[in-house]
C-alpha cells in the first residue's frame, strides 16, 4: 500500500502552486491573487448610476425649492438656541407626561415580549415541526411589520379613542410582529442535536421548547428586548404628537404655542431617557456574557 504524502506537507513548486482560479477571478502568475475581480467590480458602477438616477428622479419630481431651503437654514440656529432657554415652570406636566410615555413603553413591551414568545415559537422551524405553520405565522406577522406604528396607532385611536391605551395596543401589534420574527430566528439558532437528545428520552414538544430552547435563547431575547424598548421610547415621543398621549404630546403643544424653553425641557428628558435605557441594556447583556 502506497502512502501519499499529505498536501499540507508538500514543500517547494507543489505546495507554492497557486490555485489556477479564485472564485470567478483566475490567479496571475507567480502566485499573486488579485484583489479586484472585474467580473465581480461590475455591479458597483451600474448600483452607483441607478442610485443617482433614482436621486435625480426623485428631485425633479418633489420639486424641492432650494433657494427657499437655504435662506431658511438660518432659523434652524435660532429655534435650537430659543429651544436652549430652558423653561421649568411646566416642570410637574413635563414630568408627569413623561411618566406616562414610560408606561406606555413599558407596557406595550411587556404584552409584546409575552405574545412574541407565543408566536415566535409557532414561527421557529425546529419547535414543532410544521412546515405550514411556521409559514402561515410568519406570513401574518409580516403583513403586521409592514405596516408602519403610526398608522396602527391611528388605526387603534378611531378604535379606542384619544388617550394612551391606543399608544400602547398600536404599539403591541408592531413590537409584537417585531418579536415574533426575532424570536423565531433566536429559536432556529438552537443546535439540532440538543433537540434531537431531548426528543429521544421522550420529551413533549412544549417540555422541549420550556427547558432546552427558550433558555439557550434567552440572552437574545433580553438583547430584542432591550433594543426594542429604546425603540418604543423613542416613538411614543413621536406618537403622543398625533392624540396618543404622554410628552410627545407636551412637546407638540409647547411649539405650536412657541413655547420653546417648555418644548426643550422635554426634548432634553427624552434624550436623557433613551441614552439610560441604552446603558441599562448594555449593562444587563454584558452580565449574561460573562
Amino acid at each position: 500500500m502506497s502512502l501519499q504524502p499529505s498536501p499540507c506537507l508538500q514543500t517547494g513548486e507543489a505546495a507554492a502552486a497557486p490555485q489556477t482560479e479564485v472564485g470567478s477571478c483566475p490567479a496571475r502568475p507567480g502566485g499573486r491573487i488579485p484583489v479586484k475581480c472585474r467580473q465581480r467590480n461590475r455591479f458597483i458602477p451600474v448600483f452607483l448610476a441607478g442610485t443617482a438616477l433614482l436621486s435625480a428622479a426623485s428631485l425633479v419630481y418633489l420639486g424641492i425649492d432650494w433657494g427657499k431651503m437655504l435662506s431658511r437654514v438660518p432659523d434652524i440656529g435660532v429655534v435650537f438656541w430659543d429651544l436652549a432657554h430652558l423653561d421649568f415652570a411646566n416642570m410637574d406636566l413635563v414630568f408627569s407626561s413623561l411618566v406616562e410615555t414610560i408606561s406606555i413603553a413599558v407596557l406595550s413591551l411587556l404584552y409584546s415580549l409575552v405574545l412574541g414568545v407565543v408566536f415566535g415559537m409557532l414561527a421557529a422551524r425546529n419547535v414543532f415541526r410544521l412546515p405550514v405553520l411556521s409559514v402561515v405565522t410568519q406570513s401574518f406577522f409580516t403583513f403586521l411589520r409592514a405596516v408602519p406604528t403610526p398608522v396602527w396607532v391611528l388605526l387603534m385611536l378611531v378604535c379606542l379613542g384619544m388617550g394612551p391605551e391606543a399608544g400602547v395596543a398600536g404599539l403591541c401589534v408592531h413590537t409584537t410582529a417585531f418579536f415574533t420574527k426575532s424570536f423565531a430566528q433566536s429559536f432556529e439558532s438552537i443546535p439540532d442535536g440538543t433537540i434531537e437528545a431531548l426528543e429521544v428520552t421522550g420529551a413533549s414538544r412544549l417540555s422541549i421548547f420550556c427547558n432546552a430552547i427558550l433558555p439557550a435563547a434567552f440572552s437574545q431575547i433580553v438583547a430584542w428586548a432591550g433594543m426594542r424598548l429604546e425603540t418604543n421610547f423613542s416613538e411614543c415621543a413621536i406618537l403622543g404628537m398625533v392624540g396618543a398621549g404622554g410628552i410627545g404630546y407636551v412637546i407638540s403643544n409647547s411649539l405650536q404655542g412657541y413655547d420653546y424653553g417648555t418644548a426643550g425641557v422635554a426634548i432634553l428628558l427624552v434624550f436623557a431617557v433613551a441614552y439610560a435605557i441604552e446603558r441599562l441594556f448594555v449593562r444587563i447583556k454584558r452580565r449574561f456574557n460573562q
